[in-house]
């Protein structure tokens, strides 16, 4: 068969590869970014208008784009409804994204690591990616400044807030470093926080976008990691001027988002209800990080390294020997144990061996040891000097 020639970038999502392997019901999954059943909220679908079955707006419910700004407006972006595109999951936006800028060697810039299905999608329309290492502050300025000198990017891509997958939320000062470096050389930023809502110490920053002065912006989230990630529904808001292509690129990909989804997702937002869902959120996810944190040093503190995560839903582990995480898949669901290896997260896998990512949001408190304690069994198990002994 003759497809197009992007088709041959294609590559199978390793974390949903991953999920699927982990579906029997013994297995102990770390792999994915999956809310806990318990943070799922009961919703009621009794008065959903009937006319919400006929199509609908591209640009999404304009109450709901409404309530999206007054949101974004509340935590320091500046923006109106006009701004606001209403997609499926926030996934969406960033293919809505890669399609706006992106032919076949176009550089972008992003973080080492970062999100592995952005990654995926900008190499799929043929990016070249260019990675700027993290630090526990944010991004690496002596190495963002030479990477913006050496190339211009047609855009970075960014997680400041709970970083996926390190967990690393930019400080007040990097964030304003890294803004006034967009801004100097004329760079447009993504930023992506999908877990600016999921924070256990202290309050979420103000976005970057909010902080630039010269370069255009868009700025993405989701309602999958706070309400229900079935409804399938995000959002991106944009500089004035990126809306009509990117809601002409919308109107292409799928008319509209779903509108049942999007009414129920306004039945929550901006609501005491939704206020009073975020605090029990928190305060559960908060639970299980400081569970986790302790069942790691008993099973993990002679393997690995980690820094507590202030928000989000991940733990980004060192391994104190580096060796190549990928090569561990099977004898981990040989035990019943699913994770995700660190090495698909950078543009250049191969070169950042011994890292991985694990999810403290989904396994229950009681099996947590067990599966801990066989994800460490198997690293050493893989390890030389381990075998050694």
């Amino acid at each position: 068969m003759a497809f197009s020639e992007r088709v041959s970038r294609l590559k199978s999502s390793l974390i949903r590869d991953i999920l699927a392997a982990a579906q029997r019901p013994e297995v102990m999954s770390f792999a994915g970014g999956l809310p806990a059943e318990r943070c799922l909220p009961a919703v009621d679908w009794s008065q959903l208008p009937a006319g919400l079955g006929q199509y609908g707006m591209s640009e999404g419910e304009p109450a709901l784009r409404e309530a999206i700004a007054a949101q974004a407006r509340d935590y320091g972006l500046d923006c109106t409804a006009d701004q606001v595109l209403v997609t499926t999951g926030s996934q969406q936006a960033l293919d809505l994204i890669a399609k706006l800028y992106l032919d076949v060697g176009t550089p972008v810039l992003v973080e080492g690591p970062t999100y592995l299905a952005a990654l995926q999608s900008f190499q799929f329309f043929g990016a070249d990616c260019l990675e700027v290492s993290l630090t526990p502050e944010g991004l690496d300025l002596d190495a963002l400044r030479l990477r913006l000198q050496e190339r211009r990017p047609a855009f970075a891509y960014l997680i400041p807030t709970f970083q996926n997958p390190s967990g690393v939320r930019y400080s007040t000062a990097n964030r304003a470093a890294v803004a006034a470096l967009l801004d100097e050389f004329g760079v447009t930023l993504v930023e992506d926080e999908p877990y600016r809502e999921l924070s256990y110490d202290g309050a979420p920053a103000r976005p970057l976008c909010a902080q630039l002065q010269r370069s255009a912006w868009i700025h993405t989230g989701s309602l999958s990691k706070t309400l229900l990630p079935g409804l399938r529904v995000g959002y991106l808001i944009a500089s004035p001027e990126l809306l009509k292509p990117l809601r002409a690129l919308k109107q292409a990909a799928d008319l509209h988002t779903c509108r049942m989804s999007q009414w129920q997702v306004l039945q929550w937002l901006g609501s005491e209800r939704y206020g009073r869902h975020l605090q029990e959120v928190r305060a559960f996810y908060r639970e299980r990080r400081d569970g986790f944190a302790e069942a790691l040093t008993r099973h993990f503190s002679e393997l690995a390294d980690w820094q507590i995560p202030q928000g989000g839903l991940f733990f980004w582990l060192q391994l104190k020997t580096p060796l190549d995480t990928r090569t561990l898949l099977d004898a981990a669901l040989a035990q019943d144990v699913a994770f995700m290896p660190g090495e698909p997260f950078f543009a250049e896998p191969d070169r950042h061996p011994g890292l991985l990512r694990l999810n403290f949001s989904h396994v229950l408190p009681e099996r947590l040891d067990t599966g801990l304690a066989r994800l460490a069994d198997v690293i050493r198990d893989a390890t030389p000097t381990y075998k050694e002994l």
